[in-house]
């Protein structure tokens, strides 16, 4: 029995990403068909597939060099590949070549930042990732997509963003990780307060209130960029005057 239990667990993550995959191509089909909203949100679900996995493995501890390796290429497919079929299927065939171009880009930055992350995560500071990570990528673009469709906003600002957003894939901006967080008991109560405000208001505006959370982030790593660019400035003038 406790042998069958550890094959079951090693199943677990592996299904979690296998799911995953599988509503990834699921978007792709949706998007093909020019429903839009429900490959967005294939997508939205696929990411938190995706979330689980990791954690079910190291929850019951069944980590393995294949499920890595899994995870890997179902991400590319989920949050490289699907995004990029949506964006183009969306937005991107009205712009010819180009909008084809930006599409590659986008699938082909999201592979290299992957492989990157592999090479480099265990050297790397566990509260930060080096580049934009693929998955709020992906949720970037497609929430950018949506808006598109649904408020007509200019296709040329998408068009721009999907390339900016595959740029910041495979810079070297840190941005920051939250696996490592402690809700620790002082904080559990506002924590659970700011959770149900949030949830609540993602029942009544789903998309925008997803929206502000991957932007907030995707502008999160630049921002960052900037204020330490001003400061060490400032820091300079500083002690130059002196």
């Amino acid at each position: 029995m406790e042998i069958r239990n550890t094959k079951i667990a090693y199943l677990l993550p592996n299904l979690f990403t296998a799911g995953s995959m599988f509503l990834a191509i699921l978007a792709i089909v949706s998007a093909s068909n020019g429903n839009f909203e429900k490959a967005f949100w294939f997508v939205v679900v696929s990411s938190i597939f995706d979330a689980l996995d990791g954690r079910v493995a190291r929850l019951t501890n069944t980590s393995s060099l294949f499920g890595k390796e899994f995870d890997s290429l179902a991400d590319e497919v989920a949050f490289g590949v699907a995004p990029a079929f949506i964006f183009y299927f969306a937005i991107g065939k009205d712009f010819g070549r180009f909008g084809v171009l930006i599409a590659a880009i986008f699938a082909i930055f999201g592979a290299v930042r992957l492989a990157r992350f592999n090479i480099i995560s265990s050297s790397t500071e566990p509260n930060v990732f080096i580049g934009l990570p693929i998955p709020a990528a992906a949720l970037s673009l497609v929430c950018a997509v949506l808006l598109c469709k649904q408020y007509d906003i200019f296709a040329q600002i998408v068009l721009a963003l999907g390339a900016a957003i595959a740029v910041l894939m495979v810079s070297n901006i840190r941005y920051p990780s939250f696996k490592q967080i402690d809700f620790k008991k002082p904080y559990f109560l506002r924590v659970l307060i700011a959770l149900i405000a949030l949830l609540a208001f993602f029942y009544l505006y789903p998309l925008e209130v997803l929206t502000i959370i991957t932007f907030s982030y995707l502008i999160a790593g630049p921002a960052r960029v900037f204020w330490t660019i001003y400061r060490r400035k400032a820091h300079n003038e500083t002690h130059k005057d002196i």
